[in-house]
């Protein structure tokens, strides 16, 4: 099949509202931590990925698009691989990134409660290496996302990505993508509080962590706004 677009944004972009937005728009299915959630499979794949031997075809089979983490971590990859995608840089001001993901999936108590666990494995070698294990770290993490916007914004061609905030809705991103724009109202889903909520569900497990019904429940509750 093949990706049609990827999602370059970090997490806490909007990039649950534009999976189904994407979704809604016809493009396919489309890839999201989400998804991990309800097929723990993934998790080793993940794992090999950041190893640096990462199975593309198996991890991104069934998906024509992808967003959020951890694939946003290898969007430059992910580019090369399917070079006629078109790429998305979901974004928000740094300040209210990072007040976002330390409150809900890099809030210190999460970390600490999934870290033990092959889920907390992957999200470390995915995501929390990626970011030197400073994710509290107010300064630094706000100049690691300015910086990465501006690579991507510096090395992508203009004609292949869309800079986009949810809150622009549906106009520009179906300018981009060359489709109609939906008589709906653009998705706005798994805002900070709705987010809480479902990551205290998550932190109900044993020592092990979440079991993968729980796991599977959270994915649909993510979606389900």
């Amino acid at each position: 099949m093949g990706l049609k677009v990827i999602g370059a944004g970090l997490g806490r972009t909007g990039t649950a509202s534009l999976k189904v937005a994407l979704e809604q728009l016809g493009i396919g299915r489309c890839h999201h931590m989400g998804e991990v959630l309800a097929d723990p499979e993934q998790i080793p794949l993940w794992i090999e990925a950041a190893d640096g031997s990462p199975d593309w075809d198996r991890l991104m089979r069934g998906f024509s698009a992808s967003v959020d983490y951890p694939s946003c971590s290898y969007w430059r990859e992910l580019a090369e691989v399917y070079p006629d995608a078109k790429i998305i840089l979901s974004t928000r001001s740094a300040e209210s990134w990072f007040e976002s993901v330390n409150a809900t999936i890099m809030a210190p108590r999460f970390n600490d409660f999934i870290a033990p666990t092959p889920w907390g494995q992957m999200i470390k070698r995915t995501i929390w290496d990626t970011l030197e294990g400073r994710m509290g770290d107010r300064e630094f993490m706000i100049d690691y996302f300015e910086r990465r916007n501006d690579e991507i914004q510096r090395t992508v061609p203009a004609d292949r990505l869309l800079v986009f905030e949810a809150r622009e809705g549906w106009a520009p991103l179906c300018d981009f993508l060359g489709l109609p724009v939906p008589d709906t109202e653009f998705p706005r889903i798994n805002q900070r509080e709705e987010t809480k909520k479902i990551l205290d569900g998550l932190m109900t497990g044993g020592e092990d962590g979440p079991d993968e019904e729980t796991m599977a429940g959270a994915r649909d509750d993510l979606f389900a706004s």
